[in-house]
């Protein structure tokens, strides 16, 4: 099990919170052995997205709002679970190589989503599944929390970097 080291008399570093440039040790490894399990069911996984930066996530909130195209997030830069390392997106690849974003694919014939048969294998190695939640399905989204609160990420509280798996 994991515990997180929490200093409980943090500063509020604001805009000086020490943002990570790589993915969290624990998020890593388990992003590894999701894309390894899920080719084990002949599922080939693709990381689409990993660590994004606050000037990345403001652009990405600014889709479908003040850009073009649809909407595909509500967080704003320093209000993402990948703007601390915390978060990867995915798809499913065909044999064709093609990027699938249907949830209703079956590419390994076993009568299951694919889609879904990833979420599944995800939320069994810790991650928490934007396919999910209850307001906004982001059903390429998986995270580790850790526990912490974006709140507390803004703020410079971060998750020990111990791999206890």
């Amino acid at each position: 099990m994991l515990y997180n080291k929490m200093n409980h008399d943090y500063v509020d570093l604001g805009e000086n919170a020490h943002l990570p440039s790589e993915l969290h040790p624990v998020v890593e490894q388990n992003k590894n052995k999701l894309v390894d399990k899920a080719a084990a069911i002949g599922i080939d996984v693709v990381i689409t997205e990993t660590r994004r930066s606050v000037k990345q996530q403001d652009k990405l909130y600014a889709q479908g709002r003040s850009t073009g195209g649809n909407i595909v997030t509500h967080a704003k830069g320093g209000e993402s679970y990948h703007n601390y390392g915390l978060a990867i997106d995915y798809a499913v690849r065909n044999k064709n190589g093609t990027l699938i974003w249907s949830t209703t694919y079956d590419g390994n014939k076993n009568g299951k989503e694919d889609w879904y048969e990833v979420a599944e294998i995800a939320k069994y190695l810790g991650f928490e599944w934007g396919g999910d939640w209850l307001n906004f399905k982001d059903y390429p989204h998986l995270q580790m929390d850790f526990g912490l609160s974006i709140n507390q990420l803004k703020k410079g509280v971060r998750p020990d970097t111990k791999t206890n798996q």
